[in-house]
């Protein structure tokens, strides 16, 4: 996501983000709890809700800090264009910014702006992916170690995102058939993806590592971990069963910022990244792969071998098969056709 850095200073006369009424508390919500009280309502996740607080108050802050029901389609409209060409942001930034605002007029304040045109819209650039081959792919793994590489492996082998694979749960995981449960993925949506025969005993090896961690965290009183929605509340000491806990989890405890919990968390998303970026550098690979390229190069490797795209839709959980698509073009149309270049059948 591409931030935006300055502001417009005249129009900044307020001291605060804007607090709303709630009718049923005698004190005034603020409108940064009132979008996080719409967005646990509906089971978004942590990051949709920072994605979407982070596009509205730089709304408020743009205006001068004036009250969202103040404002409307016209400001809405000179918002976005303001970001498409003073920001110069691209295109998918430009939506995200207009699905975030219309989620605060919509869900958070009830009020209806209308349909927002005569934006000056952020062109939308044609990319494709970065994808290493299988050769790349090879030697990238072969300088991965411990249960960051076994994680990033895991990503290679099953096509899940990031944050899929940090949250997964020793319940998600199905040694015996060879399949992995995806809880609420993108969308909020389960899905079942492969699990690669070769990373079956790894796994079982850090689970066994794991239990025994769990087992002194039982004994410590630091064995309980985040839960879903309203289960904690509803199963109070869910969060200490075996089934519930993370299978990459940090060796060392960390203090949960909301209760104050000493608690092992999931392995971080940067603790993955470095690892991911050291060994790029000591494969020699040089191209601005992350952990998400391996996503790309699970999909693009499976077609290649003649999978088909409807089975590659379904174990990356694309809504749409035209996302599934792209990597079609990423193997190239002539891939498949036998096609050879005019340079390589000169003498």
């Amino acid at each position: 996501m591409q931030a935006v850095d300055s502001q417009r200073p005249a129009l900044v006369t307020h001291d605060a983000i804007p607090v709303l009424c709630d009718a049923t508390s005698a004190k005034p919500k603020k409108l940064q709890q009132l979008v996080a009280d719409a967005i646990a309502v509906r089971h978004y996740s942590k990051r949709t809700y920072e994605a979407y607080w982070h596009w509205i108050k730089r709304f408020v802050l743009w205006s001068g800090k004036r009250h969202p029901s103040s404002m409307g389609q016209a400001e809405v409209g000179q918002f976005l264009t303001w970001l498409a060409s003073d920001q110069q942001v691209s295109a998918s930034t430009q939506r995200q910014a207009l699905a975030s605002i219309l989620f605060l007029y919509q869900k958070v304040l009830n009020i209806d702006i209308g349909w927002v045109d005569g934006i000056v819209r952020a062109k939308q650039s044609q990319r494709l992916p970065v994808v290493m081959t299988m050769d790349e792919t090879r030697a990238v793994l072969a300088q991965t170690s411990g249960t960051p590489g076994l994680f990033l492996r895991l990503l290679y082998g099953t096509g899940m995102r990031l944050m899929e694979g940090l949250n997964l749960r020793v319940k998600d995981l199905d040694l015996e058939q060879r399949q992995i449960i995806v809880r609420a993925g993108k969308g909020n949506k389960d899905r079942v993806t492969m699990l690669p025969a070769r990373l079956v005993q790894p796994l079982r090896d850090l689970l066994e590592e794991r239990r025994r961690w769990h087992h002194l965290d039982l004994s410590t009183n630091h064995a309980s971990v985040d839960l879903p929605f309203a289960l904690a509340r509803k199963y109070p000491n869910a969060g200490k069963e075996w089934a519930w806990q993370y299978v990459f989890a940090t060796p060392d405890h960390h203090v949960n910022p909301e209760t104050g919990e000493q608690r092992r968390h999931h392995l971080f998303d940067w603790t993955i990244q470095r690892h991911m970026k050291a060994a790029l550098r000591a494969a020699g690979v040089n191209k601005p792969a992350t952990p998400h390229t391996l996503r790309h190069c699970f999909a693009t490797h499976l077609l290649q071998a003649g999978t088909d795209i409807r089975t590659i839709q379904e174990l990356l959980g694309h809504s749409d098969v035209e996302t599934t698509m792209i990597y079609t073009h990423v193997v190239g149309q002539t891939a498949g056709r036998g096609a050879v270049s005019p340079l390589d059948r000169m003498g």
